[in-house]
């Protein structure tokens, strides 16, 4: 049921998916496409509350990620880490940073070998390489309930190595059976089919989907407007995926679920005392293949660490050849 929710949304929908690129730690795949691997969809937990949990299980709260740069200078390796989180009963903030040592290493390297003792000027000349603004990225993310239905999600990160800002703000409505959002991204950040990701320089959007238990009606509708031209960020490709051009779009779709378990092992309960069991280690390798021939279009290898009696959460950790991408994320609620 999982999956072919997935495929469902991917076909109508502008679905999130996990991402190394941005801080927020997602990017929306290109409507109308192939549905994306199951294990690439982005986690419905904010990037800022996965490093707060993480930042426990990595030595000093840092947490690796694994991204491409234009820069080869820059390397792919970063580090990720939540800097402030102050909250209250009503609101919270956090700040999130992000460093690339490769670059850093390489100068400091350089200065020590020039000379045979580091004196007062080299020493000047090394600490200068700290502060080159390319080796960091900053992402501000902060949540308000207006009422106890309604809350604004708003986000802004910038990244030394590239011009400009990334920004986003989200409003969520809960009314009787439905989810109301209302969201704009400027600039909107994509990822086809083929591993490309592409900016929107802004983008708008208004979904209204209905609640229901596992089985049930289902439908959901929605208006989408893209504005200005979208620029290819990783690739030079001129083809430009066409649901990513400007202007409004509107989509709904409707859909009737059932779910039934032919077979299921009864789950022994042990000892009312021992309340976490042994964890399950899965390593996972999946590909989507839509052709009549054998072939693999793309894959993903993940390792994801849960406990039997959490249904609801793992940890998950993934990289992908075709992006040469790498994250460890949070998982809560997973279908």
């Amino acid at each position: 049921m999982a999956s072919l929710r997935l495929a469902m949304d991917a076909a109508f929908w502008d679905l999130n998916v996990s991402s190394a690129q941005s801080l927020e730690g997602t990017a929306r795949a290109v409507p109308g496409e192939a549905a994306p691997l199951g294990m690439a969809r982005a986690s419905r937990l904010l990037r800022p509350r996965q490093l707060s949990f993480l930042s426990r299980a990595f030595p000093l709260g840092l947490v690796p990620s694994f991204s491409p740069t234009p820069r080869k200078d820059l390397g792919s390796f970063a580090i990720q880490s939540l800097l402030l989180g102050p909250s209250s009963d009503w609101w919270w903030m956090a700040l999130v940073g992000q460093f690339r040592p490769r670059k850093l290493i390489s100068n400091i390297k350089k200065e020590v070998t020039m000379g045979d003792e580091l004196e007062w000027p080299q020493f000047k000349d090394v600490a200068r390489h700290f502060l080159d603004k390319s080796l960091y990225a900053l992402g501000l993310f902060s949540q308000i309930s207006l009422t106890p239905e309604t809350s604004l999600l708003f986000n802004v990160e910038r990244h030394g190595d590239k011009t400009g800002r990334r920004a986003k703000a989200m409003l969520l409505h809960e009314l009787p059976g439905h989810d109301v959002t209302i969201e704009a991204t400027w600039p909107e950040l994509f990822l086809d089919s083929k591993g490309n990701y592409w900016d929107v320089p802004t983008s708008v959007s208004l979904d209204v989907a209905s609640l229901i238990p596992e089985s049930g009606l289902r439908y959901r509708f929605g208006l989408h407007k893209n504005g200005g031209q979208p620029e290819a960020l990783n690739s030079s490709s001129p083809d430009i995926p066409l649901t990513l051009l400007p202007g409004v779009c509107a989509k709904a779709a409707v859909s009737y679920e059932k779910s039934m378990d032919f077979w299921r092992e009864q789950e022994k309960s042990t000892r009312a005392r021992r309340l976490v069991k042994e964890p399950a280690r899965v390593v996972s390798l999946g590909s989507p293949s839509g052709k009549r021939m054998p072939c693999v279009d793309d894959a993903m290898c993940g390792l994801s660490y849960s406990f039997r009696k959490l249904k609801s959460g793992k940890i998950l950790a993934w990289y992908s050849p075709k992006r040469k991408e790498a994250m460890v994320e949070l998982r809560l609620f997973e279908l």
